[in-house]
Parts: structure tokens; sequence; C-alpha cells
């Protein structure tokens, strides 16, 4: 299975200083240019420091760069004119198309558009949840890493969080 990366799952990852977790997932694990250049490129010149840690997950093979050419995908060509999504959205639903992955994306706007495209998605908890049920990470640790990227920012709505922590208890 391929997995690609859009910004938030990296972003929040790095924050809580949980990016192993993607390594828990089959390669290839992938990030379209664009989703880099906005969290690297962008975050360093910005001075986060999640920036650099996603920088250091390139450097060391756990993450791959690939470039997405748009312009031969109708997928993109429809996407495009969705207003909801950014390029670098655009640019993980139309890879994960080519590439027959799964797209790993919070927001709605992405979900939703790439249900209608028919792009396989999962989100942050997804990953965590299931480096969790294969023996990856404990369920501590799982609720540790849900938590810790909550401290920083991670929304993640209470009824969903609350199915979360019941997932994450059913594992111990």
């Amino acid at each position: 299975m391929t997995w690609i990366f859009d910004a938030t799952p990296l972003i929040y990852l790095a924050k809580a200083e949980q990016l192993g977790v993607i390594e828990t997932v089959s390669d290839p694990r992938l990030v379209p240019e664009r989703v880099y250049r906005e969290v690297v490129t962008e975050g360093i010149d910005a001075g986060y420091d999640d920036a650099r840690r996603i920088e250091r997950a390139v450097e060391d093979g756990r993450l791959d760069v690939v470039e997405v050419d748009l312009d031969d995908s109708s997928v993109a060509t429809r996407l495009d004119r969705h207003a909801g999504l950014s390029d670098a959205d655009v640019a993980v639903l139309a890879c994960a198309d080519a590439r027959d992955g799964v797209a790993v994306m919070d927001e709605a706007a992405g979900r939703s558009a790439a249900a209608v495209e028919g792009v396989e998605t999962r989100g942050t908890a997804y990953v965590v949840l299931s480096a969790v049920k294969r023996g990856k990470l404990s369920a501590e640790a799982g609720r540790e890493a849900i938590d810790s990227m909550i401290d920083r920012g991670w929304y993640v709505a209470p009824d969903l969080y609350a199915a979360i922590l019941w997932k994450l208890e059913s594992f111990e």
C-alpha cells in the first residue's frame, strides 16, 4: 500500500514528537513536493521546529518527496476548481489517485472531495490506532501521541476523541 501524507498529519505528529508513527505504515510513504514546500520549506523560513523534524524524516528516508504532475491528472483538473482545497491538498489526492494509494489527511473538505473522486483516505488518528492494533505502539503510547497532538493544537471533535479512546482501550 502506498501512503501519501498531507500537511496536517505531518505537522501535528512532528509537533508532538511522534513522527516515528509514520514508520508503522508500509512503504512507500510519500509526500508530494507541494506539501513538502508548504510544510518544510516555508515552515523552516517561519522558524517552526516541526518543519526541521519533517525535513530530517525525509533526509533519513522515512518519507520520500515526489513530484506530482497535475497537468495530466483528470482528478487534479476537477479538484482545482474546489475552493476548499489548497494546491497541496490537490497534489495529495492526485498522487493517491495516480498511485492507487491512501491519502492521509484530516480536513473534511479534502476527505469529502476524495470520496467523490473515489480516493481512499485515512486520518492521523487512523495511523496511530493502526500502530497500536499491530503492536507497534502500546495503547498508552497511542493515547500519549493523540493527547500530545491535541495539546499542540490538533483538533478532534469530542465524540471522535471518545471513540479513539474507546478503540485504544479495546486494544489493551
